[in-house]
């Protein structure tokens, strides 16, 4: 079943970043033509810090086309002006089209899209990088509480993809658990028994499956300072 098409197929190289000392690839530039894709994602993407990016759960980062609209609205810095003109503004690798986003892509979604087929493994936990792209101190903390976070894909099967590609759904096991589910027990400190139980009985990566059990464990939630608002300027 057609769900959605892939507006724009994005890589980056890792560069100095904007505090000292640190590297990013967040500056994903569009590609033309076919590109491949492995099981770590696409051929010519880079990542600059593996413990937390990229990986078999974090293949492919994917984000909402129409979200942009949103954000224009918001967002009134000129830099975010500059950034939300064009596909890439929040370093993903695959914009997509139409009305693709976190309401309707649910864990463990299965898509064909090219030759290749894809999983949605988890949302994203945006971190302050975001802050330093946007030139807006609050932007990661924004992305969060909005929902419009974005996810990722694990790769089942390489294959070549491109932009103007239809997204096939083939399977959902998952209907139930969109992912703006999800990211809204996140955002939310949600830390109910009941409520982490349902969670950790899906096929959640391991990043999420410690999230869960550390908030059923502890009954607090973890600590988000480091992620959001990053080393020190």
């Amino acid at each position: 079943m057609p769900i959605g098409r892939v507006r724009a197929v994005l890589t980056g190289k890792v560069r100095p970043y904007t505090r000292p000392g640190s590297l990013s690839a967040i500056d994903k530039q569009p590609r033309s033509g076919s590109v491949a894709v492995n099981l770590l994602g696409l051929e010519g993407d880079e990542q600059a810090d593996t413990r937390v990016h990229g990986g078999p759960d974090k293949a492919v980062h994917c984000y909402a086309w129409p979200h942009y609209d949103a954000w224009r609205d918001e967002l009134t810095s000129s830099k975010a002006t500059q950034l939300l003109q064009a596909p890439g503004a929040f370093g993903e690798n695959l914009t997509l089209e139409p009305g693709l986003d976190e309401h309707q892509v649910c864990l463990a979604d299965q898509w064909a899209v090219g030759s290749a087929v894809f999983e949605v493994s988890q949302g994203r936990q945006p971190c302050w990088k975001l802050n330093d792209r946007f030139e807006t101190p609050d932007m990661a903390r924004r992305v969060q509480q909005s929902g419009r976070a974005g996810w990722y894909l694990r790769v089942l099967t390489p294959g070549q993809i491109a932009a103007g590609d239809v997204i096939q759904l083939t399977a959902r096991p998952h209907g139930d658990w969109p992912l703006a589910r999800l990211l809204q027990l996140i955002a939310d400190r949600n830390c109910e028994p009941q409520v982490m139980r349902s969670a950790l009985a899906l096929p959640l990566p391991a990043s999420w499956h410690k999230l869960f059990q550390g908030r059923l464990d502890s009954g607090q939630i973890e600590s988000w300072q480091k992620r959001l608002e990053g080393p020190g300027p």
